[in-house]
Parts: structure tokens; sequence; C-alpha cells
């Protein structure tokens, strides 16, 4: 009998610590997930990646999702002198929305762009991303307090 309460403990005991190693393990181990990319992107392409969603959602309809535009109705933001020369012109529509006659390229657009609700942060992204992808590359980035201290 005390035989086999000798073994039955030994067996109780050789678990529990098993268990603890391995639970001890696998904290010590783990690893917060991550993307190959993340911590060696800058702070303009990180911008630029979530501005690249809303674009993607809300922007791409009616500029496409090659920044093209429709020709006569949409203007481009590909290769737009608009995002180059007018920035604060530009922050203030994707913040406020833009109502009547603009030239962008030399061409004449009179549509309604309708505010969008983004935050002062998803403003700054939405216009680092178009204001470089396709042509475009104004790498002075657009900040989310920069985007606040412009007012209706």
């Amino acid at each position: 009998m005390k035989k086999v309460l000798l073994i039955a403990f030994a067996f109780i005991m050789f678990a529990c610590k098993s268990d603890k190693k391995k639970s001890q393990k696998e904290e010590d181990s783990y690893i917060i997930p991550s993307t190959e990319e993340s911590g060696s992107q800058s702070p303009l392409q990180e911008s630029m990646a979530r501005g690249k969603e809303l674009y993607s959602g809300l922007c791409s309809t009616c500029h496409l999702p090659t920044g093209q535009g429709i020709p006569g109705t949409y203007p481009p933001l590909d290769g737009s002198n608009w995002l180059t020369e007018k920035r604060e012109a530009s922050i203030h529509a994707v913040k406020f929305g833009l109502r009547g006659e603009i030239t962008v390229n030399g061409k004449t657009y009179d549509n309604l762009m309708p505010p969008l609700g983004l935050s002062d942060q998803e403003v700054a992204d939405a216009l680092n991303y178009a204001m470089n992808s396709w042509s475009n590359n104004i790498e002075d980035m657009i900040t989310a307090e920069e985007v606040a201290a412009v007012k209706e």
C-alpha cells in the first residue's frame, strides 16, 4: 500500500511540475504579433497605409482607385496641381467638403464633395496617401495638428 501511495504521489508531483514548466515556457515564449514591416516604417508610411484604407473605402468611388478622377465631373488626384499648390484648401476640402467651382490642372470642375465626417488624423492620413501615391510625391507630411488648425 505504501508503495502504491508513493508511486501515486510521485506521479502527481511530476505532473504538476510538468504543467508548471509548460505554462511558464509558453509565457516566456509569447511574442506580440506584428507584421514584417512594423517598426521599420516611417511615420509618413504608417499614415499612408491608414490613408490607403480610407481612400479605398471613401474616395475611390469618385476619384477612382487610380486617382484619375472622372473627366468633367470629379477632378484627378494623380498629378493634381490642387494638391501641390493648395495644401490648406486640400485639407479644408477633405475635412469640411467642397462645393462650387475649382480648377485642377487647367480644367474646371463644379460639383459637390460632401464632408466625410473624418477625424483630423483620418483627414491627414487620407491626404498623405493621395499626396504620395500614383505620380504624386509630396513628402511634407500632413499632421493631425495641421488639420486641426484649419477652420471652416
